[in-house]
């Protein structure tokens, strides 16, 4: 893989923003976005498991989805403060996936700032909470939706891996889902994975890495890549807006409604068969970028 460091800053105008991040699609981290937010000091564990802890959450370990694993299907289920008390222990590979905390305590929203002065289209019934213990991993998807993202850091550190949405051939990704076949956990490690002997196009993939620190907001242009591993328990908030263009808007939708209905009818009916032609694939699309590589 082909890294390099995401843009970092303090702050930023909204037209430098606007010109040069958002409008050419570009990742960016703003240190002090959330600076000012009453959530930053009053968010944590103990006030959440006040509030919600009793509430029922989905929890999903590190296992990478097969030909058998339904669409966004919880690997267990608890109570929020029960998983709170479980990674505050020490690591513990699961994680919460898009918890919508604030239907349970709609008060939290006067917590932060909807940053409107950055981008429009903010889908604001939507704000979510993505909680994970140290240990977990997000396993390289990118946003079923298309839809633009801050994702701010509250508590913890994750480390990140970031790719443009035209990088997918070489990141392997399946047909009709926004994941990757390929394996990323601990791709830092000397001999952890990615894998490139079974994996070679990786080596092609150009993207960025990071550390995402607490009170960093990351600037996720439409239909990024994102692999993310918890080196801390700890959590974040993602704030969605929707495309301005309306192509985007369409793809989303597509997304949402055709591709993983599609998706969900084959894994039930014929899930081994569906696994392996997405697999076929998945594979030969990843060997054209090779041979395109090799000829320039």
């Amino acid at each position: 893989m082909l890294l390099r460091a995401v843009d970092t800053v303090d702050t930023i105008s909204p037209d430098n923003f606007k010109k040069q991040y958002y409008e050419p699609g570009k990742p960016l981290v703003i240190r002090q976005l959330s600076h000012k937010w009453p959530a930053l000091a009053k968010w944590n564990w103990d006030y959440f498991k006040e509030i919600v802890g009793d509430k029922k959450v989905g929890i999903y370990n590190n296992v990478k989805s097969d030909a058998y694993t339904p669409v966004n299907k919880a690997d267990d289920y608890t109570t929020f403060g029960e998983y709170i008390d479980m990674i505050r222990k020490g690591p513990a590979g699961w994680r919460i996936f898009l918890f919508n905390i604030f239907d349970h305590a709609p008060q939290l929203t006067q917590d932060f700032e909807w940053p409107d002065e950055l981008m429009k289209g903010f889908v604001k019934r939507f704000p979510m909470l993505f909680v994970g213990g140290a240990t977990s991993i997000t396993h390289m998807p990118f946003d079923i939706d298309l839809s633009h993202i801050l994702h701010t850091q509250f508590m913890g550190r994750k480390r990140v891996l970031l790719f443009p949405y035209e990088e997918q051939y070489k990141l392997y990704r399946k047909p009709y889902e926004v994941l990757s076949l390929a394996d990323f956990s601990h791709y830092y490690q000397q001999n952890g994975k990615p894998d490139y002997r079974q994996f070679p196009a990786l080596k092609l993939a150009k993207g960025y890495e990071m550390i995402l620190e607490p009170g960093d907001t990351l600037f996720m242009p439409a239909g990024y890549w994102h692999h993310m591993e918890y080196i801390d328990s700890g959590f974040a908030m993602s704030l969605r807006a929707l495309q301005s263009g309306i192509g985007g808007k369409i793809r989303g939708v597509w997304n949402l409604v055709g591709m993983r209905n599609i998706d969900t009818l084959m894994k039930k009916t014929a899930p081994k068969w569906w696994y392996d032609f997405k697999k076929e694939k998945t594979m030969l699309a990843a060997s054209r970028e090779l041979e395109s590589a090799e000829m320039q």
